[in-house]
C-alpha cells in the first residue's frame, strides 16, 4: 500500500508532466501556423528568407508551361477629372512563349500566375493575366515565336514607388491524390512560385480626352 508521501509524489509529477505536456503542445502548434504562414505567401512576402531566386529586369524566368521575359513596368495615371475620379495601373511588359512539353496543348496566362509583391507582408496583388495582341486572354501557341504582352495590377491612384516586384509562379504537371479517389492523370495545377522579377517603373500620365 502506496504511504500518502508516495500519492503526494505521484500527484505533482503528473501535474508537472501535463503542464510541460501543454507547453510543449503550446510551441509545436505556433511553429506548425508559421510554417504554414510561410507556404501560404509563397515564400516571397518578405525579403529575408526568400525561398525563389530574385532577379533584375530585363530577365527571362520559366515557370511551368510558360518562359517569360520581362522587360519593364509602367504606372499609368489617369488625372481626376470633372466626371471621373483619379485612377492608376501598374503595366508590366514581357515576351510570352508556350514551353508545355506535357500536353502541347495553347493556352492563356492565368491571373493567378503573375503576382505583385507589394512587401511589408501585405498580400500579393493578381494581376489581369495576359494582353497581347490587344486582347487579354491570348491564347500562347507552343512551338511558335514569343508573344509581346503586357499585364496590369491594380493600384491606389496615389501609388508611387522607385522599384516594384513581381513573382512568378509554375503550374506543376502532376496527379491528384489517388488514395482519396481523385484523378490519378497528371494535368497542371497548383501554381507554385518560381522567381522574382524586381523592376524600375516610369510613370506615364493619360491626357484628357
Amino acid at each position: 500500500m502506496e504511504s500518502l508521501d508516495d500519492v503526494i509524489d505521484d500527484l505533482i509529477a503528473d501535474r508537472v508532466i501535463r503542464r510541460h505536456r501543454r507547453t510543449w503542445l503550446i510551441v509545436i502548434g505556433v511553429v506548425i501556423a508559421a510554417a504554414l504562414l510561410v507556404l501560404a505567401t509563397g515564400g516571397w512576402k518578405q525579403r529575408v528568407g526568400r525561398a525563389v531566386p530574385t532577379y533584375d529586369a530585363p530577365a527571362t524566368v520559366a515557370a511551368g508551361r510558360f518562359e517569360f521575359s520581362f522587360t519593364k513596368a509602367e504606372i499609368i495615371r489617369e488625372p481626376k477629372t470633372e466626371y471621373s475620379a483619379a485612377k492608376a495601373e501598374l503595366r508590366v511588359y514581357f515576351d510570352v512563349r508556350n514551353i508545355d512539353t506535357e500536353e502541347h496543348a495553347s493556352t492563356s496566362v492565368r491571373n493567378e500566375v503573375l503576382r505583385m509583391v507589394p512587401g511589408g507582408g501585405a498580400d500579393l496583388v493578381k494581376s489581369n493575366g495576359a494582353s497581347c495582341r490587344g486582347e487579354t486572354g491570348w491564347a500562347i501557341v507552343p512551338g511558335l515565336p514569343p508573344e509581346s504582352c503586357f499585364t496590369k495590377f491594380e493600384i491606389a491612384p496615389d501609388f508611387a514607388a522607385d522599384q516594384i516586384e513581381v513573382g512568378i509562379l509554375g503550374e506543376q504537371y502532376i496527379s491528384d491524390n489517388g488514395l482519396i479517389g481523385a484523378n490519378e492523370d497528371p494535368y497542371w495545377q497548383q501554381p507554385k512560385a518560381a522567381a522574382v522579377v524586381r523592376m524600375k517603373p516610369t510613370v506615364v500620365v493619360k491626357e484628357e480626352k
